[in-house]
């Protein structure tokens, strides 16, 4: 079986952090950058049935029961990594191309993060975002999907391009290391779900780093020593431009 490699996507600052420090980042459901993304509203609870209604009324139990995958996504927090390392539009939106792409080892960074969350780390491998033309919305009542899941990997198909696959944490605990955005610092409440979350993972994990085209040259420098110190077994590539298609090419470097 081949080993899996996911990639995360990062402008140079953000790369350096990441290797420097050898953790993933996870960010709060409610606040990913997509509206729709594990929004309540894509599974169906208006279809109650007549016997649910005998001591609540219809307009209660639907509450009810959405207000449980509202309080799910609330406290979820998600890794998204792509299958993908030479994804134009992933590349350009991410970061300009000056950035960099981590190649992870995820059935070696799975053994940390299953030591850290046990029970509630769940699809760190097989936890494949689906992608719809139009909102399929399953019946609470009726369908037999697993609808958390369903809630946590459904996207529109204009993301289909990031190849997305997700690692999913919830109620994680205040032992991982853990930041709060730069505008809040000053704030004595912050939202919880304002904070990501950082577990460190081994320097073995790293599998490859990949330099953005318009990568500046003493970033590129910075980047290929703190890469080199993490893990000397680390493979470097430059992106470059392919002269006969829209595509990226890749360049083994051996700093």
């Amino acid at each position: 079986m081949a080993v899996e490699i996911l990639y995360k996507y990062l402008d140079a600052d953000g790369g350096l952090k990441m290797l420097s420090h050898h953790n993933l980042q996870f960010t709060n459901a409610a606040k990913l950058n997509d509206p729709f993304d594990c929004h309540p509203s894509l599974i169906e609870f208006s279809h109650v049935p007549e016997e649910r209604c005998k001591i609540w009324s219809q307009k209660d139990i639907e509450d009810l029961s959405s207000n449980r995958f509202i309080r799910q996504r609330d406290r979820t927090w998600i890794c998204s990594l792509s299958k993908r390392f030479d994804s134009l539009l992933m590349w350009s939106y991410y970061n300009a191309h000056k950035g960099i792409c981590i190649g992870i080892d995820m059935e070696k960074a799975d053994l940390y993060l299953s030591q850290i969350y046990g029970e509630v780390m769940f699809g760190c491998l097989n936890f494949e975002v689906k992608y719809k033309d139009i909102v399929e919305k399953p019946d609470y009542f009726q369908s037999e999907e697993d609808l958390f899941s369903y809630q946590l990997c459904t996207k529109a198909k204009a993301w289909e391009h990031e190849q997305e696959e997700r690692l999913v944490i919830t109620d994680p605990s205040q032992m991982i290391r853990h930041a709060v955005p730069k505008e809040f610092d000053d704030k004595e409440i912050v939202d919880y779900k304002e904070i990501r979350f950082y577990p460190s993972i081994g320097l073995e994990c790293f599998d490859s780093v990949y330099l953005g085209v318009n990568i500046d040259k003493d970033i590129k420098m910075n980047i290929i020593k703190t890469a080199k110190s993490l893990n000397s077994n680390i493979k470097i590539y430059q992106m470059s431009v392919d002269p006969n298609a829209f595509k990226l090419n890749t360049e083994l470097i051996n700093p």
